[in-house]
């Protein structure tokens, strides 16, 4: 089985701007979430096996990838956070907790479907590891999922607390990798191969430089829909669409959506969640209308204010040494959603421009997004 995590490894050889689709907006160094600091991602991708399906033993073509909000050192640490569910047909873990504090204290995990159990144990075995004040304490991390059954043996045991483990411990800053890594290994989008993609946006506001990032777990959208810079290119890209020229199950359209925004620009919980509904605009700039049978679930988090909004039984204030947090006022922040659209946008582009063909169980195959005519579809 071929695993590992690759975050903190040179992003695949080409990614959209290579290719010259233009994008509106400044990236940040890495044009990845990790641009903002210290967020750190890693991954543990999980390959196995060819032929015909049997469960428990493959084919394997899965993962889990991970996302420290506030870097190692701040695992029980909160920051600001929200989220918004554009379609409900999906899992993520926590968010009863986070409309109740509007806080973020844990790494978050993104896997397939049946996955979910075994990743948020991992998450609370690692974190209780790293930061042994935790153990006293109930946990109630943030996990989501995409379904990857085309692809996976989706109902064997093959994602386990410890590749989670693996996962956080490999999780770094710096470029990361894209396509069929982690969580995303065995996703499709807009009948291409799909998978994990990012992207990050410099803005201002005032006299501050502030950065936003989004990763994002692609698995949504029919091949008809897809549009690339404003062209509609589903149509021009009809052919060699097996998902949707099959018996597969599934209807066109039919998979899931998991993005995650960070930003550097101190927030209110409300304002992350004001940040977390603008991921559908992005998504919509590239073709989907969101399917039913998408689910479809974004987070948002404000890696900043560290600590103020800590819920647990052991934290105290003395009445007039009362915590305080810092905010972006509701009216400036407009660059902000703007740079999360755009974000998510290029995320989108970055996934199909990384997806090499997959073939996986019982020869179930999803084609590579033929990179080659990209800038020839666009000039046309």
């Amino acid at each position: 089985m071929r695993n590992g995590h690759q975050a903190g490894l040179p992003s695949a050889p080409r990614r959209a701007r290579d290719l010259g689709v233009p994008f509106q907006g400044e990236p940040g160094r890495w044009n990845a979430i990790t641009d903002v600091p210290g967020v750190e991602v890693g991954y543990q991708t999980l390959i196995a096996g060819a032929g015909t399906l049997a469960v428990g033993r493959g084919p394997v073509r899965t993962g889990v990838t991970a996302v420290l909000p506030l870097g190692r050192a701040g695992v029980g640490r909160s920051c600001p956070a929200g989220w918004y569910s554009l379609n409900g047909n999906g899992e993520m873990t926590g968010t009863a907790w986070l409309d109740e504090v509007g806080a973020l204290s844990l790494p978050v995990g993104i896997t397939n479907t049946h996955a979910v159990g075994p990743v948020h144990r991992g998450i609370i075995e690692w974190s209780v590891l790293a930061n042994p004040d935790l153990a006293a304490r109930w946990q109630l991390p943030v996990v989501a999922e995409t379904w990857d059954g085309y692809l996976n043996d989706i109902n064997g045991p093959h994602v386990t607390p410890q590749a989670v483990a693996r996962a956080l411990d490999g999780a770094r800053s710096g470029p990361l990798a894209e396509g069929s890594v982690g969580g995303g290994t065995g996703m499709n989008c807009y009948g291409f191969k799909g998978g994990t993609g990012t992207a990050s946006r410099r803005i201002r506001i005032g006299s501050r430089s502030l950065t936003v990032g989004t990763l994002m777990q692609a698995n949504f959208g029919s091949r008809r829909e897809l549009v690339v810079a404003g062209r509609r290119l589903g149509e021009m890209l009809a052919q060699d669409n097996p998902m949707e020229e099959t018996d597969w199950l599934a209807p066109p359209g039919a998979g899931s959506c998991i993005t995650i925004v960070a930003t550097d620009a101190p927030l209110l919980p409300g304002q992350c969640k004001a940040l977390a509904r603008r991921v559908p605009l992005g998504l919509a700039r590239t073709g989907t209308t969101g399917s039913h049978f998408s689910g479809d679930l974004f987070l948002a988090f404000s890696a900043t204010n560290v600590g103020a909004l800590d819920s647990s039984i052991d934290s105290r204030a003395e009445a007039g040494d009362l915590p305080s947090i810092e905010f972006v006022p509701w009216g400036q922040l407009d660059p902000l959603y703007e740079a999360v659209v755009q974000c998510v946008e290029e995320t989108v582009v970055n996934v199909l421009v990384a997806g090499r063909t997959m073939i996986g169980r019982d020869g179930h195959r999803s084609p590579g997004f033929p990179v080659d005519r990209l800038p020839g579809l666009l000039a046309g």
